[in-house]
């Protein structure tokens, strides 16, 4: 994808402007609505954001601070994850709001100049700090559906997923890597219907591997936030069976992902 930084910031805000709107009408008590992430709130997911962000700033600007201070934190990378949403359970939602807004935004100026391929390090490989935005996209709008998924509220899917999707496709490796499994060396194609009516394609297309279906669909199997029992995706052949069971478009461990017949249909 041959995105400009500041393309990939708008991007950023506007996936962030959406979650705002489910988050700034919540009275205090709501900021403690259990989310489909068992033990999360809508304020533990809140935090989860605004903390990478922080750290995501950090990566950018102070690249050999970063790396010690995660050289530190993957000792215990379930813990350290668990510790961002147990540390801040204190914070009142206004002050939770107002951190995701001041480190996004701290976040965005610091990127917006900078060269898209200019590598930057994470808690799994060095990536670009287009990777990097990319990755806020994604789990912007993955975290964000679980704040939707809280509150009962069916979001309109956009041409953002586009970042997902690509997101998801380029996880293949990790996700047979992160439950311990050789990587293919088959690859995949993968059609998607977007929002809109358009198509989006990935992997050669002659490839007898496929995964066909809607963007959204995708998007969701990939964040883990539907049981791929519960998407309209067509899968033809082991490989694609194979990846779409184990999917996850995130670094580190995999996630339990969701019950089947946990949700009802998103359409897309």
């Amino acid at each position: 994808m041959a995105v400009t930084m500041a393309a990939l910031c708008d991007d950023l805000l506007a996936e962030t402007a959406d979650l705002e709107g489910l988050l700034v009408p919540l009275d205090e008590a709501a900021w403690d609505t259990p989310t489909p992430a068992e033990g999360w709130t809508i304020r533990d997911q809140a935090t989860h954001l605004a903390f990478f962000d922080d750290a995501a700033m950090l990566a950018a600007t102070d690249p050999e601070r970063f790396r010690a201070e995660r050289d530190r934190a993957l000792a215990d990378v379930h813990g350290m994850v668990d510790r961002a949403a147990l540390d801040h359970r204190h914070l009142p939602g206004a002050e939770v709001l107002a951190w995701l807004r001041r480190a996004r935004r701290a976040l965005v100026d610091a990127v917006t100049p900078m060269d898209p391929a200019a590598r930057v390090p994470w808690y799994g490989p060095d990536m670009s700090v287009a990777s990097s935005i990319t990755a806020r996209i994604m789990e912007t709008w993955a975290h964000g559906q679980d704040v939707a998924d809280a509150l009962g509220v069916r979001r309109v899917p956009t041409a953002r997923l586009a970042h997902v999707a690509f997101l998801g496709v380029r996880a293949l490796p990790n996700s047979f890597r992160a439950h311990g499994l050789p990587v293919p060396d088959a690859p995949v194609r993968v059609e998607l219907r977007a929002p809109g009516g358009d198509r989006w394609t990935f992997g050669p297309e002659g490839a007898p591997d496929r995964v066909r279906g809607s963007a959204l669909d995708f998007c969701l199997a990939v964040t883990q936030r539907r049981h791929l029992a519960d998407l309209d995706l067509e899968l033809t052949g082991p490989v694609a069976t194979a990846w779409l069971e184990i999917a996850q478009a995130f670094a580190g461990p995999p996630g339990p992902g969701r019950r089947p017949g946990q949700f009802p249909r998103v359409d897309g």
